[in-house]
């Protein structure tokens, strides 16, 4: 039986008893062969640019289903799946520039999956400000820990979904929105207030740097990054009731 990390976990929680799934970057294939295993995905499709990942998977594939058949396709983003082929659609362990570069390249498609689950290893605030630019309802997010990081996973419809989450999850596009998101703070994530607290303590770094340096407009980043240290520890403190 294949055992996730409690970040797949996290994953694969948000995919719905009966959904196919196709996995972006699969890697070593882990988290769609334990979909199929547990009986929650009839169909799951391997997907990586890459064949020495793909080489992994199917190692993987031997080892624990030596008589299962998997569908396992080398191809670049969401290129190697036909539209509305799956229902959810999952890009985890990328860049978030790069995962919004995948979705981007043809909206078209993007837009006939049921659901995305998105697990960006960075620049997570411009992923959550192209989502909303481009249409998309952020229903779920929850944060994982994963050695020293706490990763963020972030669950999303398309914009022609029908789906109403009344949670107030709509984001205003506002930097601290983005950084810390209404979702988190709603859900009351028990890694809440520890994730707002490690970004405390990078913007203190910064506005430390920012009074040592002898930049051009000193003045203006350090009462900027002022402003966003208040934000954060207001945060912190609704956080904490």
């Amino acid at each position: 039986m294949i055992k996730l990390s409690h970040r797949l976990q996290k994953i694969a929680d948000l995919i719905q008893p009966g959904e196919t799934v196709a996995d972006i970057g699969t890697d070593h294939g882990f988290l769609p062969m334990a979909l199929w295993e547990a009986g929650i995905s009839p169909h799951v499709i391997l997907c990586d640019i890459n064949s020495g990942p793909l080489d992994k998977a199917r190692v993987n594939i031997e080892k624990y289903f030596p008589e299962t058949e998997f569908d396992v396709r080398l191809g670049s983003g969401l290129s190697a799946i036909h539209p509305g082929e799956v229902d959810a659609v999952v890009i985890a362990g990328m860049g978030g520039l790069l995962i919004s570069e995948i979705l981007s390249e043809d909206m078209e498609k993007t837009r006939t999956f049921k659901r995305i689950i998105l697990q960006p290893r960075n620049a997570q605030d411009k992923l959550r400000a192209w989502l909303v630019g481009n249409g998309f309802s952020i229903y779920d997010e929850s944060l994982v820990r994963e050695g020293k990081y706490l990763c963020e996973i972030i669950a999303v419809l398309p914009g022609n979904a029908e789906y109403s989450p009344g949670n107030g999850s709509a984001l205003s596009g506002e930097w601290v929105d983005l950084e810390v998101s209404p979702v988190l703070l709603k859900k009351q994530d028990p890694l809440l207030v520890e994730f707002i607290e490690n970004k405390i303590r990078i913007e203190k770094k910064i506005l430390s740097a920012v009074k040592n340096g002898a930049e051009k407009n000193k003045y203006e980043k350090m009462e900027r990054t002022e402003h966003r240290i208040n934000l954060l520890e207001e945060l912190r403190k609704r956080s904490l009731t």
